[in-house]
């Protein structure tokens, strides 16, 4: 169902290979324009989220595609981001970051099949996480360290935040699951009689 909503969805995911191309621009600009497109797929991320509740026009497609296009940008932007910054302290919260987003999707899928999708909702604590994220990774793509060091490093202690709040909303949503993880396993049903 294509809306106002899921255009801007689409456009968030339009902006992915948009940025890589511009990340590599080799004009002096480049920093500028990358931190503004993914400042601009930010914002689209909180749009179309209000659109979608404020004109009525939650959709499966967009509940589905949302956080895809979320977890894309970011992912895609960490990549390029440890490039230049090439250091094990960076990497560190890029893999937490990274291998929490698979976790989660993980968990939520295997939720889904159980009919209990709802018991690792999105929570308050996974949005300040996103937006604390969002605001780490428009820093770091605006001051990169060889032309601004000192500024490039707040934005490694505002991704150092994210991480941890990527660990604390982790802990919650296994929490909510983790009746369900520690269920025992049904026993398989047997088909009666002798076999020949």
């Amino acid at each position: 169902m294509v809306n106002l909503p899921n255009s801007l969805t689409l456009l968030r995911v339009a902006m992915i290979p948009l940025l890589v191309v511009v990340f590599y621009l080799p004009w002096k600009w480049h920093a500028l324009a990358s931190a503004a497109l993914f400042g601009l797929a930010a914002l689209t991320d909180w749009a179309d989220g209000y659109l979608a509740r404020r004109l009525g026009q939650e959709s499966r497609f967009g509940a589905f595609l949302d956080p895809v296009a979320d977890k894309l940008i970011v992912v895609v932007a960490l990549v390029l981001l440890l490039e230049q910054h090439a250091t094990p302290e960076f990497a560190l919260p890029t893999m937490i970051i990274i291998g929490r987003e698979l976790v989660i999707s993980a968990l939520r899928e295997w939720m889904a099949e159980l009919g209990r999708r709802a018991s690792v909702a999105v929570s308050g604590i996974g949005k300040i996480k996103t937006s604390l994220q969002m605001i780490a990774i428009v820093a770091l793509l605006l001051f990169p360290p060889d032309t601004s060091p000192l500024l490039s490093q707040v934005g490694v202690v505002l991704l150092y935040a994210a991480a941890l709040l990527t660990l604390w909303s982790m802990a919650c949503y296994l929490r909510a699951a983790w009746p369900e993880l520690t269920r025992p396993a049904p026993v398989p049903q047997t088909s009666g009689g002798r076999q020949s």
